[in-house]
């Protein structure tokens, strides 16, 4: 049964002449007698009594009438749906990140300009490792996701945010503290503070040691940033931390500037991979624009401040 079908049978119902039902569905009076026909043959009860004169509905003819009125208007009010979501008038994107992102990275603000932006956009946030991530993208449950990812999988397009150099925090009267340039073998046998395994940059600390060589011993692992730094502050180990968030927190920790190889913070938006590079949703599609259009504005508006550096040196 095609939709067609109920279309045509719908339209000689209610005019009861097949001559204005075909104008009004501007087809042939041959053509839509035909559909009828096909429509009782799959039915396999006559729904219309036919004479020279006169149309009828048989009881079963009416009773199918109430039916396929109702079958199109579910089927109108999903295109209804369909086009509300397609043009951004409602529907759902769901955001994920990990607990920890880089100063710069104002992710409740890009929310709210998205949500002045598209009102009818219900959106939700929700925090979790880069592994739990991950899978929620890949469940499904996820539209988006913020989180370090130094090698995407084949089913993950992952769109580079930002790229941030790690630095060493330490309590202020630590040996190492503010000495520029600290090798990484100088961290051996130092006390670490760091996320739990697989949360925030610790993946990629956990890799760096281990493509150097390196041991190190993590005494406490926490699920939180201002845990690392209370517990740094407190001359209970160091930390590995990106740079700008270090920088905000120098009254309560030292920084310090490690030396080669230096190891960046790679923040992306990550989402499943469909046929193309683009999502699905086109909810998380607007988002993505938005984000490049605010990412353009802060390199546009850092760069006269590079010109300016440059010229004074």
């Amino acid at each position: 049964m095609e939709l067609r079908h109920l279309q045509h049978f719908i339209a000689v119902a209610e005019e009861l002449n097949f001559t204005r039902a075909a104008n009004r569905v501007h087809i042939v009076q041959s053509a839509l007698s035909a559909s009828i026909r096909a429509l009782e043959t799959e039915l396999q009860t006559p729904l219309l009594v036919r004479s020279t004169r006169h149309v009828q509905l048989t009881p079963a003819g009416r009773a199918f009438l109430i039916r396929a009125r109702e079958a199109l208007q579910v089927i109108e009010s999903g295109r209804e749906s369909v086009a509300d979501i397609a043009g951004l008038r409602r529907g759902e994107l769901r955001v994920g990140s990990v607990h920890t992102l880089p100063a710069f990275m104002n992710l409740s603000s890009l929310i709210a300009q998205y949500h002045t932006a598209n009102p009818g956009i219900d959106v939700r946030l929700r925090q979790g490792d880069t592994d739990g991530l991950i899978e929620a993208l890949r469940g499904g449950r996820l539209d988006l996701a913020f989180l370090p990812l130094v090698d995407p999988p084949e089913d993950i397009v992952a769109r580079v945010v930002a790229c941030e150099d790690l630095v060493l925090v330490t309590p202020k009267h630590h040996p190492l503290a503010n000495r520029p340039g600290t090798a990484w073998d100088a961290l051996e046998g130092l006390p670490f503070v760091d996320f739990e395994i697989g949360w925030g940059t610790r993946p990629l600390i956990d890799g760096a040691f281990a493509q150097m060589g390196l041991s190190r011993q993590t005494e406490f692992a926490v699920t939180d940033l201002e845990t690392i730094i209370e517990l740094v502050s407190k001359g209970l180990g160091v930390a590995l931390l990106p740079e700008t968030i270090a920088a905000a927190r120098r009254s309560e920790i030292a920084v310090t500037e490690l030396a080669d190889p230096e190891i960046c913070w790679e923040l992306v938006v990550a989402y499943v991979r469909g046929d193309g590079i683009r999502p699905v949703n086109n909810a998380a599609e607007a988002f993505l624009e938005l984000l490049t259009f605010f990412k353009e504005l802060e390199e546009a508006a850092a760069s006269p401040a590079r010109g300016r550096m440059a010229e004074a040196t």
